[in-house]
């Protein structure tokens, strides 16, 4: 694949104009002023840099005739001196955006928002549902508003939007690697408008205020120079004292499902899963608190499962991502379709693989192990702390032991740790007491783990410094710590003799299990996070 960078200086030193990569530049709003940005983007140049009473200018394209003339007309209309830069495409998309802040549109959607509710006194507020709504809120300021919010939030790779409204104040907080942050605080009186506007993309009943509903709908974000991205997003609403708030999950399928790898399933922990996977019947689960990435390496297995001759039937609630060639189910408690009873109806659809979105009852366990036990795959989520506690957890609910160890295949426990920024990781001083206490938790792990990382003194730990991509915080994205138990023939003969934690710990300490704990460190010492979120997340 040709590098675009590498690429455009060639272009660069064959028109001998200066080449610049200014992907991490951050453009003072001053020098932005210099070009407005209707220019900037239809013409490919951005003002970056002022000195001297010159003004450096990037373009896309310094043979355009056309942006020639544009940029001299601008130069000589505001008396300005400018020099020319050659920058590629990809680095020109990422500094368009610096003109763009979502404060700053705001404060103009605003202005035509309070115009909007004076002159209609009300209207946009108290509009009632009915033909036509969608044009007038496609028309209404507030469509602008909620543009805004959302395309900021994608753009920042945020998971969650939370719109909430408080007692003098709305306040928009974004989810980024799992922090919620505040990212904007609107007037109050906007509230009313802005949550029906969302209800009406998402389908739901704008005149119902007083119970939660659930909804979706697609958000395309057209990106300047690029293509049209669609995100879909899961929206949640729930009656508080300020009115409504309106939480908005971001599910960008774009980059397609995760692999195993990529969320962080590695060595001996992927070798044990593959082997499970290809298993023609049994149970697959998966466990830990909610957020831990659990769906997220289910839709990662099932894509590998996904194949021409088996036919998979899911039961979720909600369905995140769309999988072609799976039949997906959406659980409805209201008209009595719960995982319980959906599982009923899937055993009689000729299922070879069974997904079911979480075990919460005796009954749906009861179905589940009954479905592993008939021939056929089944992969679900258990909430309990680690893999080792999910074999009392069925039995507290009500399920044989015995019945456990011929249905069970492997136990998956996770948590998602802060990925540190690739961009500004830096390696670290390691004090003695950490040193000590990550050989000890280390120690017993197999000879297999140990050719993967560098325990030789003095030990390489990382940070990310903080930078212009990861919003100086360091970590940018996240990454799976995983334990993974397999039920082999020890740990069957165990599971079925009224197990107690201490038998099936002991048994996976004889099988080479890893623990999260172990898991996290392994990853913190090669770079891919901090021990400091370790843990911190071994504490949870």
């Amino acid at each position: 694949m040709v590098d675009e960078e590498k690429l455009t200086e060639t272009k660069a030193a064959y028109l001998k104009v200066p080449y610049i990569n200014l992907r991490e530049k951050s453009i003072s709003k001053e020098i932005l002023k210099e070009i407005p940005e209707e220019a900037a983007a239809y013409y490919g140049f951005i003002p970056f840099e002022k000195s001297e009473g010159i003004v450096k200018v990037a373009m896309i394209n310094p043979n355009n005739i056309e942006a020639q003339e544009a940029l001299k007309f601008i130069s000589e209309k505001h008396n300005l001196k400018t020099k020319t830069y050659f920058i590629s495409q990809g680095v020109f998309n990422i500094l368009i955006k610096q003109y763009r802040t979502a404060t700053s549109e705001l404060k103009m959607a605003l202005k035509n928002v309070e115009k909007e509710i004076k002159s209609k006194e009300g209207e946009v507020v108290k509009i009632k549902e009915g033909e036509g709504t969608e044009e007038i809120f496609k028309e209404a300021p507030v469509s602008r508003i909620v543009d805004i919010i959302l395309r900021h939030a994608i753009e920042g790779n945020a998971s969650d939007v939370h719109i909430e409204p408080l007692e003098n104040e709305l306040r928009i907080r974004y989810r980024l690697d799992g922090v919620l942050h505040t990212s904007l605080v609107l007037p109050l009186r906007v509230h009313p408008a802005i949550v029906s506007r969302i209800k009406i993309l998402s389908n739901l009943k704008i005149d119902e205020n007083r119970k939660p509903q659930d909804g979706r709908f697609h958000f395309l974000l057209s990106e300047k120079g690029g293509e049209d991205k669609e995100v879909d997003l899961r929206v949640s609403t729930f009656p508080v004292s300020g009115g409504e708030k309106v939480v908005m999950r971001i599910l960008d399928t774009s980059g397609g499902i995760k692999t195993l790898k990529e969320l962080g399933v590695w060595g001996r922990n992927a070798r044990v899963l593959k082997e499970n996977i290809d298993k023609p019947f049994g149970m697959i689960l998966i466990t830990g608190p909610t957020g831990s990435g659990k769906s997220t390496t289910l839709y990662a297995i099932l894509n590998i499962l996904n194949q021409e001759g088996v036919n998979i039937v899911t039961l979720e609630d909600p369905i995140e991502y769309r999988l072609a060639g799976v039949n997906q189910g959406q659980i409805n408690s209201d008209i009595g379709f719960t995982f319980a009873s959906g599982l009923r109806s899937i055993l009689r659809q000729d299922p070879d693989i069974v997904m079911v979105g979480e075990i919460r009852d005796q009954e749906t366990a009861e179905l589940a192990t009954h479905a592993a036990l008939t021939g056929h795959l089944v992969l679900s989520t258990l909430h309990t702390n680690d893999a080792i506690g999910v074999v009392p957890r069925l039995i507290d609910m009500g399920i044989e032991s015995f019945l456990i160890s011929s249905s069970l295949n492997v136990i998956i426990a996770q948590r998602l740790a802060k990925r540190i920024c690739g961009n500004c990781k830096e390696e670290i001083k390691v004090s003695p007491g950490i040193e000590e206490m990550i050989l000890k938790e280390l120690e017993h792990i197999s000879d297999e783990q140990k050719k993967e990382i560098d325990l030789s003194l003095p030990l390489k730990l990382f940070r990310g410094k903080g930078c212009k991509r990861c919003g100086q915080k360091g970590y940018r994205g996240r990454i799976s710590i995983c334990e993974v138990l397999d039920i082999d023939s020890e740990m069957e003969k165990i599971v079925s003799d009224k197990p107690s934690e201490e038998a099936i710990k002991k048994a996976a300490e004889n099988q080479g299990m890893i623990t999260m704990r172990q898991d996290g460190m392994i990853k913190a010492l090669k770079g891919f996070t901090t021990i400091e979120e370790i843990l911190k997340l071994s504490e949870e």
